[in-house]
């Protein structure tokens, strides 16, 4: 799991953006004691985003060397970040226990969303963009229009705290899994708790394929495990003796590929229809916090607890840059949903937000 603690330093932030398409990235940037903690991107894979600690988020353009857009109203850490399915809209969620949602465009603050008693740990968006859901070390897992930011629901079960959460791609189910070794999917329509899903450890992520047959959970004592997302059975371990804790998975969106990264630094690729693990990407040395498929599915990026977001040729395994920046560990990383935006998340407290141009 991602470490809780408090940032070394809060509020200072020096941040350069740099171009992604360059075949070299500077190493030596100058950046605030900070750490990210969950992150998106875009659809055209053109941009990514990243939440700290420092209670800033920042949009920056990495098309060019130009002073980032700085999205500010967190008190806390920023643990998790995502894009709304149009790309308009970026939420955030925060160890000040609020959800805040951005109009990616302008940088301003749409809404906040309060209730939460702990930290927002796990954000996601329906398919419809309409409602966004949210789980909390509070132990519930909540709904929220978008449009208002009123609260539409609690789900409550867990008895630990919920570490992450997924609608299924139709939108009418909700998994969440917790800290209790518990991954409970919810209908979102009726609120009614369908299935238990029993793996015994901590759930550090779930995510469903992208035609919603199957759930895949990722667990603290390196199982990683694929379901019947209709009946709840297990249908088998793509691996039981992970030798770490599975801290994020993610689907390329054809379904083809799952990625998965670990505890131990190991960040690997799996045929998702098989279950074989096809080859393991080298480079990180400490802990892989996140990881994500561009929309394209060409590209996969990583970030873990070095500070530095890795963007890997999912077809040769080749490591193509590194996006460094963060003092502190990269806990969330994603694409927007046009792949215009890369987005990482840390534990210095800003989003980062990098424009990767068409």
């Amino acid at each position: 799991m991602k470490n809780k603690y408090a940032p070394i330093v809060v509020g200072v932030s020096l941040i350069f953006s740099y171009s992604i398409t360059a075949t070299s990235v500077a190493s030596n940037l100058i950046s605030q004691k900070v750490i990210p903690l969950n992150v998106n991107l875009r659809s055209d894979s053109k941009s990514l985003t990243s939440g700290n600690f420092a209670q800033p988020v920042i949009l920056s353009d990495m098309g060019s060397i130009r002073e980032p857009r700085q999205l500010t109203g967190h008190t806390g850490n920023v643990i998790s970040v995502i894009f709304s399915p149009d790309g308009k809209t970026l939420a955030s969620g925060s160890t000040d226990n609020t959800v805040r949602l951005w109009d990616v465009a302008s940088g301003r603050e749409l809404r906040q969303l309060t209730g939460h008693t702990d930290w927002v740990n796990s954000i996601a968006f329906s398919p419809d963009g309409k409602t966004l859901a949210s789980g909390s070390d509070d132990q519930t897992v909540r709904l929220w229009q978008v449009a208002s930011g009123r609260e539409l629901h609690q789900f409550t079960g867990h008895t630990r705290d919920v570490n992450s959460i997924a609608f299924s791609p139709d939108g009418k189910t909700l998994a969440s899994g917790g800290g209790d070794g518990v991954v409970r999917l919810w209908d979102v329509g009726s609120r009614r708790e369908l299935q238990n899903l029993y793996v015994y450890q901590s759930v550090n992520s779930v995510a469903f394929s992208p035609d919603g047959k199957t759930l895949t959970s990722g667990s603290g004592d390196g199982k990683l495990l694929l379901w019947d997302a209709a009946t709840g059975e297990e249908l088998r371990p793509f691996r039981e003796d992970y030798a770490s804790s599975v801290e994020s998975i993610a689907f390329s969106l054809d379904g083809k590929y799952l990625a998965s990264g670990g505890l131990n630094g190991t960040l690997l690729l799996w045929d998702a229809a098989s279950g074989r693990e096809l080859r393991q990407f080298t480079g990180h040395t400490s802990e892989v916090h996140s990881v994500a498929f561009s929309p394209d599915g060409k590209y996969l990026a990583s970030g873990g607890q070095e500070g530095v977001v890795r963007l890997w040729d999912v077809a040769s395994g080749r490591e193509l840059r590194q996006l460094t920046g963060n003092t502190s560990p990269v806990n969330s990383v994603a694409f927007s949903p046009d792949g215009k935006y890369l987005a990482s998340g840390s534990d210095d407290i800003v989003v980062r937000l990098w424009d990767i141009g068409d």
